[in-house]
């Protein structure tokens, strides 16, 4: 994964590097789907849900330039694969998980690394908090203005943003007072969507 998927995609920085590699992802995703853990896809993580691709959650991480001792949230962290990565970082993190299964496995296997609360993904948490960095863990259309709230000001946001073509784009944004822009800066076409991040579809006759 190191060598074949994150150093030639440009993932290269170092402590996102020692928390991949840290982490073993075989853990967190469908007991069927072990062997294939680390495949350039993304990866069933049960309930319908998928980690994001290797390459495309160390690039965004690495596009976030995060430091120790800083606050994530999660959006949809499932298992709880991508908080682990964050943990292992040094952050302090917050996962949010819709899917009560889902979440009871997160809490399991981060084993008080990270927070699990649960909720609806788009109304993000409903305690107030002012996080440095949040993680939308797969492919949406749109951010909802709920979620960029929860940033502080210079907080950063990253996500897959997809919209009507095939290819998802990976993306990040930064809150400067009442203003957020997501900015794509790769390609992301294995990124699967989240359900709940659609945008409303105009009116036709």
């Amino acid at each position: 994964m190191i060598v074949s998927q994150l150093r030639t995609t440009g993932v290269n920085e170092p402590l996102v590097l020692d928390a991949l590699r840290a982490v073993p992802r075989e853990d967190f995703v469908e007991p069927s789907r072990r062997a294939v853990a680390y495949a350039d896809v993304a990866t069933p993580a049960g309930g319908g849900r998928f980690l994001l691709p290797p390459e495309v959650l160390g690039g965004l991480i690495q596009k976030a330039g995060l430091k120790a001792g800083e606050s994530a949230l999660v959006i949809g962290g499932a298992t709880g694969y991508s908080a682990a990565v964050l943990a292992e970082m040094g952050l302090e993190v917050t996962l949010l998980e819709s899917d009560p299964v889902l979440a009871e496995r997160a809490r399991v296997l981060l084993n008080g690394k990270a927070r699990v609360v649960e909720g609806a993904l788009a109304e993000g948490t409903k305690k107030v908090a002012s996080f440095d960095f949040i993680l939308i863990d797969g492919a949406v259309e749109d951010v909802p203005a709920a979620l960029i709230k929860l940033l502080r000001d210079g907080g950063r946001l990253a996500t897959v943003q997809a919209g009507t073509a095939a290819v998802g784009r990976a993306a990040i944004g930064v809150r400067a007072g009442s203003a957020f822009a997501l900015r794509p800066f790769a390609d992301a076409p294995a990124a699967v969507r989240l359900p709940g991040f659609e945008c409303a579809r105009a009116f036709q006759f």
